[in-house]
């Protein structure tokens, strides 16, 4: 008994070259592109949300006098949040925080900001702390709004005096709200271009990142909110690489002042920054620009 063996030439043009494989082959990559499409919101939900319902602190063992709030979002998720009143008619900040744990995490950096003389509020988004529901892209944007609008609706604050600061993926939040919202100022820390930019880094994604949707296109965003922002970023971040910084200040449109935190990771920006970063951060709020010594 004998085998023919057949050459790659000819194998390749019996597999693609006919007609009807040529049709087979094309459905079969348009539907692995449409489950692709369709499942890739979960994928990328798996990957940038890390929500954690328990709290952890609370606001008076940091020694803050703050008010609980309950909220509701555009599609009715309840949401909950802790508000600390500013001093007089200061600015109010409100505090977008990243995509891990809750707002008990933060408390310690909400007490700096309150020594500063700064009012606070800083909400979970759905999914997180006592937050209902379940993080999606929308949904988040939902929840940085429907916060923004309890702020002038239910408090009485101007819309002159809110300056939105988000951290990481919180930068994509204030980047929406400054886009729908009338705002103070754009404060932005640690935020990363797009989830496609940030696919990129990873090794499972990183051949077909240039396939990935544009989600969370905070560079593409940044240019139509006009207000002056501030973009700060530390250059040792092993996260959301220092870089990202760059191109979102470089992205953004005037007025606009870049901070970088020399040896700041992603965390602990406002740790190594000490109180410079927090000197700068409340002229920025309260001015809407910053020292000489930061790049505009």
């Amino acid at each position: 008994m004998s085998f023919k063996v057949a050459s790659a030439e000819n194998l390749l043009s019996r597999v693609f070259l006919t007609p009807l494989n040529w049709v087979g082959t094309v459905v079969i990559f348009a539907l692995l592109a449409a489950g692709f499409l369709y499942f890739y919101p979960q994928v990328e939900n798996f990957f940038v949300f890390f929500p954690q319902k328990q709290l952890d602190f609370s606001p008076s063992d940091w020694g803050l006098k703050a008010e609980t709030v309950y909220f509701n979002s555009a599609d009715d998720t309840r949401l909950h949040g802790w508000f600390v009143p500013p001093e007089k008619k200061e600015p109010v900040i409100l505090f977008s925080h990243g995509n891990a744990g809750n707002i008990s995490h933060r408390l310690d950096n909400v007490k700096r900001l309150k020594e500063m003389g700064l009012g606070v509020f800083i909400y979970d988004y759905r999914g997180y702390g006592k937050s209902q529901g379940r993080p999606s892209e929308g949904g988040i944007y939902e929840d940085g709004l429907a916060a923004y609008d309890y702020l002038v609706h239910e408090r009485g604050i101007a819309p002159n005096r809110i300056v939105c600061f988000g951290r990481s993926l919180g930068a994509s939040v204030s980047i929406e709200i400054g886009r729908q919202r009338t705002i103070r100022t754009l404060i932005i820390e640690s935020g990363f271009t797009s989830t496609r930019d940030m696919g990129g880094e990873l090794l499972f994604f990183r051949s077909l990142s240039h396939l990935l949707p544009l989600h969370y296109n905070n560079i593409g965003k940044i240019a139509h909110v006009r207000v002056p922002k501030l973009i700060i970023h530390g250059t040792a971040d092993d996260l959301v690489p220092f870089r990202m910084g760059q191109a979102l200040y470089q992205a953004a449109s005037d007025p606009k002042y870049f901070f970088p935190i020399a040896g700041a990771g992603h965390n602990d920006t406002y740790e190594v920054g000490g109180a410079h970063y927090f000197d700068v951060f409340a002229q920025f709020a309260r001015q809407g620009r910053a020292g000489r010594e930061l790049k505009e």
